[in-house]
């Protein structure tokens, strides 16, 4: 600049800062001192694995997946005491630039443009590591999750297990919330769904039944390649921090029951899904409609009652009325629940095992038979089931311990009077027991039960005569109030009258 004002060299480079030689240099160049700067393309020191870089090639090209530190270590043992620990990171660094010059190619992840309405993507999460809690106790659980890749709009159903019966349930939830259906359903390979079904080939029927009732078309992406399903994998991370920071604000992972739980999650989907309205509207509009009803989101299967009063549902078993000794009934196996139909009517719903090798057995069902046959408590395969509450566990342990000999017989009468009476009822009463330090017998619970259900007699009653009176003055200050109001009126007609005849 100063040059192109017509300074000389010297006062050029002075006002520069910088030598006049150096000036005259840039000057003939005609270029910045940046442009002029050489690429630093020369090491400054020796490299220490230039002998071995051939057979380093070699072990990489053969296992690209080796680390450098794996083969740094080898080296080390190989030729003892020639490579120090700081040279580790030289190695470190020149096997980076082979991987990205020279090794092989890695995988390219092409960004998909989405479409409204054509594809709706779901799967399964694990939901346990957020600690949350039901009345105290951990409650580990899934979550069955829906995302319409368009709007990213989505929805969650709490599951158990990643069964046919939650797929179903939890994507029939979603469609009929979405108020459509889109052109194709997006999936893993469902190889935990399909492991707990006992007959692959039926899953796979069922399961093309259910699209084939909503027209959707299957999609299933490659073994190990979860990024293919990835709206809903993203969706899963963002849906769970959500969770955690809502469970952060709230103060407490405790929930009285589960509807509560699903009332706090149905809430918070609604804060998510609010920002993207606009892109679900567009979305909608692309939906086809919905059949004309759902499809059984649950698994039929008909089963004998053995003569233990029990049933195997799914690698668990489960009691029944005794009653039912010998008869087939028929079991409808949905998400959380199983329900039991005798004679086309429903006799029993009973909460659903997670998992296999569990029972669940009603004392109600069998203490009949086990008052009269009280030998066969003490070695019963499930007695720990027989114990309603740790009160009655601790009855009985006293029974043992203080009367052995008719320990079985008391319990089980104690055991039928909670069934015939109520079982809080006699809960109460033997905690009454054991803080008084009296004896647990079956005589004492009944008797305090039936002094308690013993009720006074009703107190007499008396109810004065109604005074008429009342109502003739009520009347009276009513009719006199309208006679007033009356003559109010007929003298202001008097008065306007006067008034009109005087003008």
């Amino acid at each position: 600049m100063l040059i192109n004002k017509g300074k000389t060299k010297v006062v050029a480079a002075s006002g520069a800062g910088m030598d006049r030689k150096t000036a005259g240099k840039y000057l003939r160049l005609a270029k910045l001192p940046s442009e002029c700067r050489k690429e630093h393309t020369w090491r400054t020191r020796k490299d220490p694995f230039e002998r071995e870089w051939e057979k380093i090639e070699q072990m990489l090209e053969i296992n690209p997946g080796l680390e450098a530190k794996t083969i740094f270590e080898s080296m080390q043992r190989e030729q003892p005491g020639k490579f120090s620990h700081n040279q580790l990171r030289t190695l470190q660094r020149r096997i980076k630039k082979w991987r990205a010059t020279q090794g092989p190619h890695k995988e390219v992840f092409f960004e998909q443009e989405h479409h409204p309405g054509r594809v709706c993507a779901s799967d399964f999460t694990d939901m346990s590591d957020l600690g949350v809690t039901i009345a105290g106790e951990r409650f580990d659980h899934l979550m069955y999750h829906f995302v319409l890749t368009y709007s990213n709009w989505e929805t969650v159903s709490v599951c158990f297990s990643e069964s046919f019966e939650s797929l179903s349930e939890g994507l029939q939830n979603a469609l009929w919330e979405v108020g459509g259906v889109p052109a194709r359903h997006r999936t893993d390979r469902l190889s935990a769904a399909v492991n707990k079904d006992c007959n692959p080939e039926e899953f796979t029927v069922r399961y093309r039944t259910l699209l084939s009732h909503y027209g959707l078309s299957g999609e299933r992406i490659q073994a190990g390649k979860a990024n293919e399903n990835g709206d809903v994998e993203q969706r899963h991370y963002r849906f769970k921090r959500a969770v955690e920071q809502s469970l952060l604000l709230r103060g407490s992972r405790d929930f009285a029951d589960r509807q509560e739980y699903k009332n706090f999650i149905k809430h918070m989907l609604e804060r998510l899904n609010a920002g993207r309205s606009k892109r679900f509207e567009e979305e909608a509009k692309a939906l086809k409609p919905l059949p004309a009803a759902r499809l059984d989101d649950y698994k039929k299967q008909d089963v004998r009652v053995s003569r233990n009063s029990t049933i195997h549902v799914q690698h668990n078993i489960y009691s029944l009325d005794s009653r039912l000794i010998g008869e087939w009934v028929r079991v409808h196996i949905y998400a959380d629940k199983i329900q039991v139909w005798y004679a086309q009517k429903l006799i029993e719903t009973i909460p659903r095992f997670k998992g296999a090798g569990k029972h669940r057995i009603e004392y109600r069902h069998i203490i009949d038979w086990l008052v009269r046959k009280p030998g066969a408590f003490e070695n019963y395969r499930f007695r720990d089931d027989l114990f309603p509450s740790s009160y009655f566990r601790m009855a009985y342990d006293w029974l043992v311990q203080y009367n052995p000999n008719r320990a079985s017989k008391e319990y089980l009468k104690i055991l039928d009077l909670a069934a015939k009476e109520g079982e809080s009822g006699t809960e109460s009463v033997l905690r009454e027991l054991f803080s008084q330090g009296q004896q647990i017998t079956a005589e004492a619970v009944e008797t305090i039960i039936k002094s308690a259900r013993q009720t006074a007699s009703p107190a007499q009653v008396l109810i004065d005569d109604v005074d008429l009176t009342v109502y003739d003055e009520l009347l009276s200050a009513i009719l006199k109030e309208e006679a007033e109001r009356r003559e109010g009126e007929q003298k202001k007609e008097e008065h306007k009258e006067e008034v009109l005849a005087h003008a």
